[in-house]
């Protein structure tokens, strides 16, 4: 059984927000594909997790998918820093 507001809802939230955050942002990723699903994934996890606790919105509301593709995308664009400095 798949518990809607369950860790399942938001690795799925997470797969879809890595690949809108990804259409989001142009450019090349220095990640393949999988790479942004796992960003999008943490991403997730992180808009949720601070979502909740300021109290700016309940499990099971929109912002919270409006979120999750926030939090991917700030993490995809922190990891873009981060490798291309590297280079």
């Amino acid at each position: 059984m798949i518990v809607p507001h369950g860790i399942f809802w938001w690795i799925v939230i997470g797969f879809l927000a890595g690949g809108i955050a990804k259409l989001l942002m142009p450019g090349k990723d220095p990640g393949g594909c999988i790479v942004t699903i796992l960003l999008g994934i943490a991403g997730a996890f992180l808009a949720g997790f601070i979502g909740k606790s300021i109290g700016w919105y309940e499990e099971g509301e929109a912002a919270s998918f409006v979120a999750a593709i926030v939090g991917a995308f700030l993490i995809l664009l922190i990891y873009r820093l981060i490798v291309t400095r590297r280079r």
